[in-house]
């Protein structure tokens, strides 16, 4: 399939009622707390037209950032007060730190909200890149921004289901690793979340 086709594809299926996620959908004997405050935050899911197809856009956190460092993330972060809704913090936080222009963006739709385990209240927000553009990373806290093709991320069969101790809880999570790179935790929860709703 074609990227624009592709892309058209997800559009069309972002209409579609999802479950909210969270970090805690691989762990049910989790309990929450009733009356939890959780932040509002947004993140931006930039789809890109290449050459080699269609692909996702991710970023690499720097590894001198106090919350996770070095990890494979989205761009974006929470809501400010200045922004209009978490689409608008979503795009801020693309430009600050990766220097895409939000006239470069086409918002698609959102997926279904996923709760952190820090306490956020994330929206991804699904868009496409409208024309080719140069990252420039935001120094001091993205290391690398990089691009996996987006069919190896909506096929389900590439996510595994893996675990590691979390405060002295055994924690499973979703993670989707590509080449070099280990997608894990929130963002692969998310990443499958769009494979369930629009993959093949």
């Amino acid at each position: 399939m074609s990227a624009p086709d592709l892309i058209a594809q997800i559009a069309g299926a972002l209409g579609r009622t999802g479950a909210a996620t969270s970090d805690f959908d691989l762990n049910p004997e989790t309990v929450l707390p009733e009356g939890r405050m959780l932040r509002p935050a947004g993140v931006l899911v930039p789809l890109l037209t290449t050459s080699n197809g269609p692909r996702i856009l991710l970023t690499q956190r720097s590894s001198a950032l106090k919350q996770h460092p070095g990890q494979i993330a989205f761009p974006g972060g929470k809501q400010d007060e200045g922004d209009a809704d978490v689409t608008a913090a979503a795009l801020r936080e693309a430009q600050e730190e990766i220097g895409l222009d939000p006239s470069n963006v086409e918002v698609l739709g959102h997926l279904p909200v996923h709760e952190t385990v820090t306490g956020y209240v994330v929206t991804p927000v699904i868009a496409r890149v409208r024309a080719p553009f140069t990252p420039i990373p935001e120094a001091g806290e993205v290391a690398e921004v990089f691009d996996v093709p987006l069919p190896h991320l909506l096929d389900p069969k590439m996510f595994q289901i893996e675990g590691r101790y979390w405060r002295g809880t055994l924690r499973r999570y979703y993670a989707v690793p590509y080449g070099p790179y280990y997608i894990w935790g929130a963002t692969a929860r998310m990443l499958r979340a769009l494979a369930d709703v629009a993959g093949p």
